[in-house]
């Protein structure tokens, strides 16, 4: 071979060489960016090639596919369907051709489009059978009937949110908020429909900003049902030994180091008050005083056994809620009733009924029960898990016969459940909000239901964010009890 004709094999022989190298790098180096990039329609178009699989409720699916017919020239062959979705919205999210995919439609995607790794096997079958690739399901522990409950009370009220919890094993019964969306309407790829769809749900067009999951996400001050977190830290460290001992409480009480006086809401007999009474009538000034006691390191550490200054993964995200680490006395006093910068979650506020109603024991929240394969085995299944002692076992019990004083003959007497062997404890708040609470409040109740077996088999906490809301504990008490009332009688009897 000559010298030229050497030179261009040479140069062929590296050109085919790059060649290798390059196509071996796209398909084992960049393999899975390239499958996750949104810019790939290849897999898009896959995705929706067939049915997703189901988000299941107490056995049956709130969800479904449906043929996309050619909408808008749209190559995807199957759109999400919701059942209800409104009131599911803040459980499933969105599964959309056009936006993407959030909550459990988007951190169970793998499963529910049958793309999970631990689904490989029965794709391999599939394949060689030529069998269509199909979804997986997940299974929720959410109850229809006190979602029912739930979204049906906010409906009335127009805007807040509800999370219900079983104590005794941590998951998660109800999740509603109000005002909603229908995730069906933006499901699919026309620009026309689903686009418009779209458009009008975002907070920039809307102001009650629908698509928020304020279950989860919103953090509210929470007003005088902080004072249950208050009257577990007393207990815990020693400041109050029982519930029925006097408080050293003077009224008028002054913020420690200023010569602000702590203001009750109404002419309420809260000098030297026992814990109970304190927390039927919501004294500000006992446990403004009680949480100053206790003292800003101890109230701090009893809050995060709460669960407070933590994101939880349910899985799905909820925001942390906030107990301030930094704090002067005054500051302390302030915080210890819900106001200052204590803000939560309405999540975190069942978290802290249900840790009550559980005799001191703090499960962790979860949602999902268990996930199937398409064949309906299961491949992963949740655990209780335990996540925490807030409280002893005494001085939980104590917190109970409080609690239950406030439904029985304080402000919490709307979310009575007049039913033989049913127990409810409660409490009320009003938060204050807005620059010198000039805004309308926000309506809190959190509370918990206990059988005559000692069992309880769920945990409460609504938020009403009503313009109507009076600026007292009775707004709580008259806009959110009733709410929890009908969640907590629905989970009840679905048990019986």
């Amino acid at each position: 071979m000559n010298k030229p004709l050497r030179r261009i094999a040479i140069f062929c022989g590296l050109l085919v060489l790059a060649l290798l190298i390059r196509d071996n790098w796209i398909q084992y180096v960049q393999a899975d960016s390239l499958k996750d990039d949104t810019k790939n329609r290849r897999v898009a178009i896959a995705r929706y090639a067939t049915p997703r699989g189901d988000i299941i409720v107490d056995g049956e699916p709130i969800t479904g596919s449906a043929k996309t017919n050619g909408d808008d020239f749209n190559d995807f062959e199957y759109k999400r369907t919701y059942k209800d979705g409104a009131m599911w919205a803040p459980v499933t999210g969105y599964a959309s051709q056009a936006f993407g995919a959030t909550q459990l439609e988007s951190i169970e995607d793998g499963i529910l489009t049958g793309n999970d790794d631990r689904l490989f096997f029965r794709r391999t079958l599939d394949m060689i059978t030529g069998k269509k690739q199909e979804g997986g399901n997940v299974v929720t522990t959410l109850n229809a009937a006190a979602q029912k409950a739930a979204y049906k009370g906010l409906l009335k009220q127009g805007k807040g949110a509800v999370a219900a919890i079983d104590p005794e094993t941590g998951a998660i019964l109800a999740l509603a908020s109000t005002p909603s969306y229908d995730p069906s309407t933006f499901a699919g790829n026309s620009t026309k429909v689903d686009g418009n769809a779209w458009n009008k749900l975002q907070k920039k067009n809307n102001k009650d900003d629908p698509m928020q999951n304020r279950a989860l996400r919103e953090i509210y001050p929470p007003g005088s049902t902080f004072k249950v977190v208050t009257a577990a830290a007393a207990l815990e460290h020693g400041i109050v030994d029982s519930a029925d001992e006097k408080t050293d409480s003077p009224l008028p009480y002054t913020l420690p180091d200023t010569t602000t006086e702590l203001k009750n809401e109404g002419n309420i007999p809260c000098k030297n008050a026992t814990l109970r009474e304190a927390l039927r009538v919501s004294c500000n000034t006992v446990f403004g005083k009680l949480g100053v006691d206790v003292g800003k390191e101890d109230m701090l550490e009893t809050a995060k056994k709460f669960g407070f200054n933590e994101e939880q993964f349910v899985p799905i995200r909820s925001s942390a809620s906030n107990f301030p680490e930094k704090m002067d006395r005054p500051q302390t006093a302030l915080s210890s009733i819900g106001q200052f910068e204590t803000a939560t979650t309405p999540l975190q506020m069942a978290m802290v009924a249900s840790a009550v109603a559980n005799d001191g024991t703090l499960m962790k929240p979860y949602m999902v029960d268990k996930l199937q394969a398409p064949s309906l085995d299961v491949i992963e299944q949740t655990d209780p898990e335990k996540m925490s002692e807030p409280l002893s076992e005494k001085n939980a019990q104590i917190l109970q016969s409080i609690m239950e004083t406030v439904v029985e003959k304080g402000t919490g007497t709307n979310a009575q459940i007049n039913e033989s062997g049913v127990t409810v404890g409660g409490k009320t708040g009003t938060a204050q909000r807005g620059v010198d609470n000039s805004e309308n409040p926000y309506a809190w109740f959190i509370s918990y239901a206990k059988l005559d077996d000692g069992s309880s088999p769920v945990a409460v906490a609504v938020v009403v964010e009503d313009e109507s809301a009076n600026r007292d504990d009775i707004s709580g008490g008259g806009l959110a009890a009733p709410i929890a009332r009908d969640v907590m009688k629905a989970v009840i009897d679905s048990k019986k």
